[in-house]
């Protein structure tokens, strides 16, 4: 499972928040598709589709074949799962898994993309939310089988948002591709994404003032804290309350003025949607519907857990990322990293930074 939401600052300067949640911990790679780089896309029964990367890409990715022993991955392996390019423009996969079913019929002549490619083929193309919805509407893409998913069509939904805070969601919903304006930024999981805007009417009460005091028949009462606000907002993990609560925290967390303060903010936003593992589990005897991923089995009582966060800064173009192993958060600047002109990519587990041991520095005070 996963939850984004967009938050926009004091000067409505668009930032982005994201978690992913399996329960398996693979091995993510964060990769960087530098511009004029060439890429496909291959549908059985279609030519390839063809493109070069007019913008630099920094992505977190993961291969869509199985890892074969002494072998590595080609940059055309590696599918982006969340990513963000030089023009500001950002894409996200997330768990969807009413994703399958029957598919318009496309002409066997006619180059289809691949779903698993959207995240390359839309952060490598454009740089508004508004040009990707018009190549879409050109554009045929299919559902076709992934092996490192036991050849199952990809069951995931997509996320785009722009500098100017637009944002869109690709859904395929049993089959039938939808592409949604999405007017509040946020994105979970199932139903579909229509349905989450309909049920958000049923908290239009919600808001961030604290009636902390009140009566009831002459009898003066009052909370010992604050915080009461929050009594309205649904409290599990599920796509559906997971979406109310991201909603709220977009709306009303403080609108800093500085744009790093700002990613501080995000970052305090996504922390309450951090999953440790083991708050929740699946029955132990009756088996999982979670992802199966070949090469990477469950070994244990299947439990979603917080795999990485992602924040990103869509107007100063910088990507950051902590993984379930990490504390601290790694930053990438696509500014800074324009002028690469080959394809790299590494493991996520090696870039993420350690915890900072500062006792030396106490020591030296004293």
């Amino acid at each position: 499972m996963c939850t984004s939401l967009l938050y926009r600052d004091a000067a409505d300067r668009a930032y982005l928040g994201r978690t992913l949640e399996l329960s398996i911990e693979l091995p993510y790679l964060i990769s960087l598709f530098p511009r004029d780089f060439a890429l496909s896309s291959t549908v059985e029964g279609h030519p390839a589709l063809e493109w070069t990367m007019r913008h630099a890409v920094v992505a977190v990715t993961m291969p869509s074949v199985p890892p074969a022993p002494g072998k590595g991955f080609a940059p055309g392996d590696l599918k982006v799962i969340e990513g963000l390019n030089d023009a500001g423009l950002t894409f996200s996969v997330q768990s969807y898994p009413k994703a399958a079913g029957p598919q318009a019929p496309v002409d066997a002549s006619e180059a289809a993309l691949a779903a698993e490619d959207l995240g390359a083929w839309v952060l490598g193309q454009f740089a508004t939310v508004a040009e990707v919805k018009a190549a879409l509407d050109k554009q045929a893409v299919l559902l076709a089988p992934v092996p490192i998913l036991g050849n199952i069509p990809m069951p995931f939904h997509y996320s785009v948002h722009d500098t100017t805070g637009a944002s869109l969601v690709i859904e395929f919903h049993e089959g039938v591709r939808t592409v949604y304006d999405n007017p509040v930024g946020v994105m979970t999981n199932a139903p579909q994404f229509s349905w989450h805007l309909t049920n958000l009417n049923n908290y239009a009460f919600l808001n961030n003032v604290d009636h902390s005091t009140g009566q009831f028949n002459g009898f003066d009462v009052a909370q010992p804290g604050s915080g009461i606000a929050k009594a309205g907002l649904p409290g599990t993990d599920t796509s559906v309350d997971r979406f109310i609560r991201a909603a709220y925290y977009a709306q009303f967390a403080e609108k800093q003025t500085d744009a790093d303060k700002a990613v501080q903010m995000v970052a305090h936003i996504m922390n309450n949607f951090d999953r440790p593992r083991g708050i929740t589990i699946d029955p132990p005897n009756q088996g999982s519907g979670h992802l199966h991923v070949e090469g990477h089995e469950i070994t244990t009582i299947p439990t979603e857990s917080t795999s990485w966060t992602s924040l990103t800064d869509l107007e100063r173009r910088r990507f950051y990322i902590r993984d379930s192993g990490g504390m601290n958060y790694a930053c990438f600047d696509l500014q800074a990293l324009g002028s690469v002109t080959a394809f790299q990519t590494k493991p996520m587990a090696k870039l993420a930074p350690a915890v900072t041991d500062a006792s030396a520095a106490l020591t030296a005070a004293a």
